[in-house]
């Protein structure tokens, strides 16, 4: 996209006329947090706004009088691209969550430019990280000390294994401690230990996990929009064309490798969860599965701000497809919203097999 030159002079002329000062670190553009005139206590939880739909071609210039019309913000932060244009989304925090309720109410829909109608919901801010894959070896009380070394802010840990290895789900006292995790845990891992780390925000799953999905009409969806280039029609699986891999009934040795009631594995009603996922694993290994085929259909927008959507996963070697919902966060592009859906709804289906909701 062309940079539009007449909106950054825009920009300019008003933070040299406000004298508006603004912070540029990590890929966004903070103001406040909280600016110098502020005087009073640091905002709780839910007093945030989640703003998207943004041009990209604007600016706080005229966001921060536009938001700060509805009550005095605490800090106000633009999502940016090194380009220079923003990335489409922004957060808006206030004193209290009245507020917030307020500028939701007042500004969801409002057309910032035309043709831009911007959607402003609840900011859900994030304290969960997921890392891995980690150690076959790794326990919580290890995890816990290694990480006491890295950060600051680690409220719990939980570790799980699945079908790639062992994971663990690091839930922190701040959104602002999990950001600086996020920041600083993989190079850390690196050059202690020299090992390789993913570390990402853990996306949230449907609570409900008896809940059976919806077939919606348009005149039930929510009224906050999708993020752009993201319809309720959006339908993407994550491995069209997956080959036919044998069935347990042509594969003895899956059999054995999972079965609970197997002659040859008397413990197995009594395996762990990370004995199944061993399990799991190699299996995966002898039928050449890589990973599963997700198939995810946004259901509806929630007035707390999730996209719901239905999913299908299939296992090339299981008949039937696990079927469910999960809620994830709206992103800043279609792409990003899908993927977050289809980890969600595999690490789901996961969950559930290794609590036995599942059986192959």
């Amino acid at each position: 996209m062309v940079m539009n030159p007449e909106r950054i002079q825009a920009f300019n002329t008003w933070v040299k006329a406000t004298n508006t000062k603004l912070t540029q670190i990590n890929g966004q553009r903070k103001y406040g947090g909280p600016p110098e005139e502020w005087n009073g206590p640091v905002p709780g939880a839910g007093c945030e706004v989640f703003i998207s739909r943004l041009p990209r071609d604007v600016y706080e210039d005229l966001l921060i009088p536009l938001f700060s019309s509805v009550g005095p913000l605490w800090e106000f932060r633009l999502m940016m691209n090194f380009s220079g244009q923003n990335r489409g989304f922004a957060y808006a925090k206030y004193s209290s969550s009245a507020v917030a309720a307020q500028a939701i109410f007042k500004l969801h829909g409002h057309v910032l430019v035309p043709g831009a109608n911007i959607s402003v919901c609840y900011s859900t801010e994030k304290r969960n990280l997921y890392i891995g894959t980690l150690p076959i070896t790794m326990t919580h009380d290890k995890l816990l000390k290694v990480l006491e070394m890295m950060v600051e802010g680690v409220d719990s840990v939980s570790l799980r294994m699945d079908m790639d290895g062992k994971w663990a789900t690091l839930v922190f006292t701040s959104h602002h401690a999990a950001s600086m995790a996020k920041k600083v845990l993989a190079e850390a891992f690196q050059k202690r230990f020299a090992l390789t780390i993913l570390v990402k925000w853990q996306t949230a799953l449907n609570p409900n996990h008896n809940e059976p999905p919806l077939t919606l009409s348009k005149r039930h969806l929510g009224t906050i929009p999708a993020p752009p280039g993201l319809n309720h029609s959006a339908h993407v699986a994550s491995a069209p064309n997956v080959p036919r891999s044998p069935t347990t009934a042509e594969c003895p040795t899956a059999h054995l490798l999972l079965s609970s009631s197997s002659p040859s594995a008397p413990r197995a009603q009594q395996l762990s969860q990370e004995e199944r996922a061993m399990r799991l694993h190699k299996l995966c290994k002898l039928l050449d599965v890589v990973k599963p085929r997700c198939d995810v259909i946004l259901c509806h927008a929630a007035v707390d701000g999730f996209l719901h959507f239905n999913y299908k996963v299939h296992i090339p070697m299981v008949t039937a497809p696990f079927t469910g919902r999960v809620m994830v966060l709206p992103g800043p592009c279609a792409i990003s919203v899908l993927e977050d859906a289809r980890q969600a709804a595999v690490q789901q289906v996961m969950q559930k097999f290794f609590r036995g909701q599942f059986s192959l």
